[in-house]
């Protein structure tokens, strides 16, 4: 089963994987499924994927993020129907950097171990980049934050982000311009850079 399928098989409380029926039974989805959460479930949790993974990295936790924000969506559906992608966007981004944090706090309390012999390819080579990356956008202002993540990471329409930030394009693009700055600035100082090398576009 795909992950998609998958996701969508446990959020309607059918789960029945080899990691254990820890969800059967347990149906996170509201019963009976809000008239069109069906419809848009699949773009929608393509969304959050690909939004908590460009900032995680990992394919399962993208996809528990994903899971997740459409778990938060689909109780939230009456209000979220008639454009649901940009609340998708931020809780999924927000998600993914909770996760992250979380992730290397839980790093930071283990006792050091053996080096890792196993293939290079398995161990992530931006793994670094990511965790500056999620410094950066939390210390963006909160505008610029949501122009970031809406227009690059969700890869949103300018348009679209303006509807969602309730602002004209103009300002979007101001907002944008201004976070993308700020993000290349942190980010070329942690990695000892010129600016104009980091996130160019």
């Amino acid at each position: 089963m795909s992950a998609y399928g998958q996701a969508h098989a446990e959020l309607r409380g059918n789960r029945g994987t080899a990691d254990g029926d820890r969800h059967k039974g347990t149906a996170l989805m509201p019963s009976p499924i809000p008239d069109g959460f069906d419809l848009a479930f699949e773009n929608l949790y393509r969304l959050a994927y690909r939004v908590a993974y460009r900032i995680l990295g990992d394919q399962g936790d993208a996809e528990d993020v994903a899971q997740e924000t459409l778990a938060r969506a689909v109780v939230r559906w009456s209000r979220l129907k008639d454009r649901p992608e940009g609340w998708v966007t931020r809780v999924a981004s927000n998600l993914a950097i909770d996760r992250y944090r979380r992730r290397r706090r839980r790093r930071r309390r283990r006792r050091p171990v053996a080096p890792m012999t196993g293939p290079v390819g398995l161990v992530d080579p931006y793994l670094g980049e990511r965790g500056d990356l999620v410094v950066a956008l939390r210390r963006l202002p909160r505008r610029q934050r949501e122009a970031v993540v809406l227009r690059y990471l969700g890869d949103l329409s300018e348009a679209q982000v303006a509807l969602e930030m309730g602002c004209s394009i103009g300002a979007v693009k101001s907002h944008g311009a201004r976070g993308l700055t700020a993000l290349r600035r942190q980010l070329s100082a942690a990695a000892g850079m010129d600016g104009n090398d980091v996130w160019a576009s």
